[in-house]
């Protein structure tokens, strides 16, 4: 069991006017709330004490969390609890099914918490998960945002691939020199190569990937990771301010202004991704099914510019 080496604690600073939200009210939170409670789900946007919480929630757009609620890992930025998790539910699979038909969803996005007890790291969960939604709700897509699976990302990548979802999203979450402080349970290279690897099992599958900004990175940092990004084919790309959880996280370097995040953006379309999404409140499942569907339609603009 990973433990977190806690940090020094220090007041947060205060937020700019940019990035301040309303507080997640209202008839469709509490009805998208008591839905979660009521088949034992765990959602990443509660977990993660997501920013834009109250706003999908009010739409009842929920990404769920399956695997349990308790990660093995200790990332210096993630409010996720860290932990020995629980045994795998093996009635997780079908409740997302049921959850996502209640909500009504046309496209719905499942990510986990880091499983490196299991032995495929939980990739037969997400397969699962994928064949329930197959079978109950198959007019929904499918977006899943997995863990880097360390030691194990082969066969649980082609596992996975191969139970076809619509988009393979795994993040990079911030550039290779500050991993060991943020992210030291992962590695910034194994996790290029697993993207890498589901365009090679399938191309058609949309690939996704996003980082934090305001931990302390560099401008030229961000457009190396850019190149990383595109020279392993990925579609997609999210980028979002990094918030503090809690005084025990790592600090806010900066708040980066939303005109960087358009200059950013910017250069990132003109590095030929198929779609950027870049603001300070961008998050890797914000506005997602909205975004799946300006995916297709670039994709098929681009194919129909290349026939042309």
């Amino acid at each position: 069991m990973n433990e977190m080496t806690p940090l020094p604690v220090a007041p947060r600073p205060r937020k700019p006017d940019w990035i301040r939200v309303k507080a997640p009210t209202g008839h469709g939170v509490a009805e998208t709330r008591g839905l979660m409670r009521r088949l034992g789900l765990a959602t990443v946007c509660e977990e993660a004490a997501c920013p834009n919480i109250g706003e999908c929630w009010t739409k009842k757009h929920a990404t769920v969390m399956i695997l349990g609620d308790t990660c093995t890992r200790a990332c210096a930025f993630c409010n996720v609890k860290t932990g020995m998790p629980r045994p795998v539910d093996p009635l997780e699979p079908e409740h997302v099914a049921v959850a996502a038909a209640e909500l009504g969803l046309e496209h719905i996005v499942i990510t986990s918490v880091d499983r490196d007890d299991l032995p495929d790291g939980g990739a037969s969960q997400f397969v699962k998960v994928i064949e329930a939604l197959r079978r109950n709700t198959p007019k929904t897509t499918i977006e899943i945002l997995t863990p880097d699976f360390r030691n194990k990302h082969e066969r649980a990548v082609e596992a996975i691939v191969t139970a076809r979802p619509d988009v393979y999203n795994h993040n990079l979450e911030t550039v290779p020199r500050l991993y060991p402080t943020i992210r030291p349970g992962a590695r910034y290279y194994a996790s290029l190569r697993l993207l890498e690897q589901v365009k090679r099992h399938d191309p058609s599958i949309f690939t996704k990937s996003g980082i934090m900004l305001g931990l302390g990175e560099e401008r030229l940092e961000v457009h190396q990771v850019m190149d990383d990004m595109r020279s392993a084919d990925i579609d997609f790309l999210t980028m979002g301010q990094y918030l503090q959880p809690t005084p025990r996280h790592a600090k806010v370097a900066d708040f980066v202004t939303p005109k960087a995040f358009d200059a950013y953006a910017a250069i990132a379309r003109a590095k030929g991704f198929l779609l950027v999404a870049s603001s300070p409140l961008t998050r890797s499942s914000y506005h997602a099914g909205d975004d799946f569907a300006k995916l297709r339609e670039a994709r098929n603009a681009k194919l129909a510019a290349r026939a042309g």
